[in-house]
């Protein structure tokens, strides 16, 4: 089975951990990490992703500026993306689903979420 790479996009180093630690119980994965919108980016632009995860807030670029520079680019509006926010109104996750997010997750996020919407975007088992 190849290798499905996560790019992890998330301003707080404690989250990002997180997630990454949840992640990697998924079998044959990739974790790339980034800072915020911009140095996500950059990643897109020199590597091939399978899924996406996001934060909204943070400096520079925010998570839905992301998302709409992924769906706006040829090459990358299939990678699907799941945003993980602190914020759960309605109205932003009407604005992240809009914009073309696959998935949208609050925080405090559970681990078995991520989980569960990480195969099924990657379809494994």
């Amino acid at each position: 089975m190849a290798v499905k790479k996560i790019l992890i996009v998330e301003d707080s180093p404690t989250m990002r951990q997180l997630i990454a630690y949840t992640l990697r119980r998924l079998p044959d994965v990739a974790l790339v990490e980034a800072t915020d919108g911009v140095d996500a980016l950059k990643k897109l632009g020199c590597d091939k992703f399978d899924l996406i995860f996001t934060d909204i807030n943070m400096p520079i670029m925010d998570g839905l500026k992301l998302v709409s520079h992924v769906r706006n680019d040829p090459e990358l509006k299939h990678i699907p993306i799941v945003i993980i926010t602190t914020e759960g109104a309605d109205e932003d996750r009407k604005r992240g689903v809009a914009l073309g997010a696959n998935n949208y997750l609050t925080k405090p996020i559970q681990a078995g979420k991520i989980l569960a919407v990480a195969k099924e975007l990657l379809e494994i088992g």
